[in-house]
């Protein structure tokens, strides 16, 4: 059974794949630090008051932050 959900209504210490990104505006510099579908990554910090949420690739071990606008556009399916 598939649980897909957007990025931003994840936990800290939630574990995911990446299903879609449904955006052309995230930046190239996340496709190659290895953010982009299929990548398993980690919640590590989200900021309050809609802040930016902070996620560990789990591949290669880099650690990213995202806008929660964008963190909304990025399916994702937790296992």
């Amino acid at each position: 059974m598939h649980n897909d959900i957007s990025l931003d209504s994840l936990n800290i210490g939630d574990t995911v794949k990446i299903q879609t990104i449904d955006s052309l505006e995230i930046p190239a510099k996340f496709f190659e630090l290895g953010f982009y579908p299929g990548s398993r990554i980690e919640v590590k910090h989200k900021a309050p008051f809609g802040g930016p949420i902070c996620v560990n690739i789990i591949e290669n071990n880099s650690l990213i932050a995202i806008r929660k606008s964008e963190a909304r556009l990025i399916t994702v399916e937790k296992f």
